[in-house]
């Protein structure tokens, strides 16, 4: 009878175990503590401003500070490539992979222009950060009914031909593999609708930072990869499907990239 043989699994160093014990409760007494406490200062400091600024832009530089104080804290190390692809001058749709909590932070810093979310309705009902996404013109949608999704569709793509530039997480939720979800139509819908390119952004790296459903923030550092614009005019609704998975291996494109 022939035996089978099998690699026994390498149990960490109890050195190693030490640094992770060490990395974790540093995340959860100090780094976890701070963030609350960024989210609730600059979140109050975004609320007041918006009283005096229509425009948002108050609210954005709030944002980004409270972004910038949770990546230095958190000791992300950041690597912005492709910025040259983001023409200032024009409305475009980013749209990104999301395989973290981190990613919003991330992209708050890395993109260079003034940008509203398309977030999950649920987020405006968080302290502080669902007041901030409401007063800053954040767009709710609300996945889980289709009919109010629409709504929330059409009113974003009012916004972008109004020369409102959005972000978008095309899998609608994060990844809990290292896998991408599947893309929803709606993103797509979107920006079809609105008229206006389409620039995927590919992250790597932010999920060994933050894995999702977790408190435990790593060090390290993500790369954050901009592709070309894609553009969308003289597209129909039936060319969602295809748009999705253009978009789908321009971003998956970025992984093999980052390991060449």
């Amino acid at each position: 009878m022939d035996s089978i043989s099998s690699t026994p699994i390498q149990q960490p160093s109890s050195g190693a175990r030490l640094r992770n014990f060490l990395s974790y409760a540093r995340s959860l007494f100090f780094t976890d503590l701070l963030i609350y406490l960024y989210t609730a200062v600059c979140g109050t400091f975004s609320l007041c401003g918006s009283f005096f600024d229509a425009h948002g832009r108050w609210q954005h530089g709030c944002a980004r500070t409270w972004s910038w104080l949770i990546l230095k804290t958190s000791r992300v190390r950041l690597r912005v490539e492709g910025i040259e692809n983001i023409d200032p001058h024009q409305t475009l749709i980013f749209c990104s992979n999301h395989p973290s909590a981190m990613d919003i932070p991330i992209l708050f810093v890395s993109l260079p222009v003034q940008f509203r979310f398309l977030a999950k309705r649920v987020l405006f009902h968080v302290p502080f950060l669902g007041w901030h996404l409401r007063r800053s013109g954040h767009i709710p949608v609300d996945r889980g009914r289709p009919r109010e999704a629409l709504k929330g569709f059409d009113q974003a793509a009012k916004r972008i031909k109004e020369g409102q530039p959005v972000v978008v997480f095309p899998e609608g939720s994060r990844s809990r593999t290292s896998e991408m979800l599947p893309f929803k139509s709606g993103t797509f819908y979107l920006a079809i609708l609105s008229g206006v390119p389409i620039v995927p952004i590919t992250l790597v790296g932010s999920r060994e930072v933050l894995e999702p459903d977790s408190l435990h923030i790593r060090g390290g550092p993500v790369r954050v990869i901009i592709h070309k614009a894609m553009p969308t005019s003289g597209l129909t609704v039936h060319d969602a499907s295809d748009l999705s998975k253009r978009v789908r291996e321009v971003i998956v494109s970025g992984f093999a990239a980052a390991k060449g």
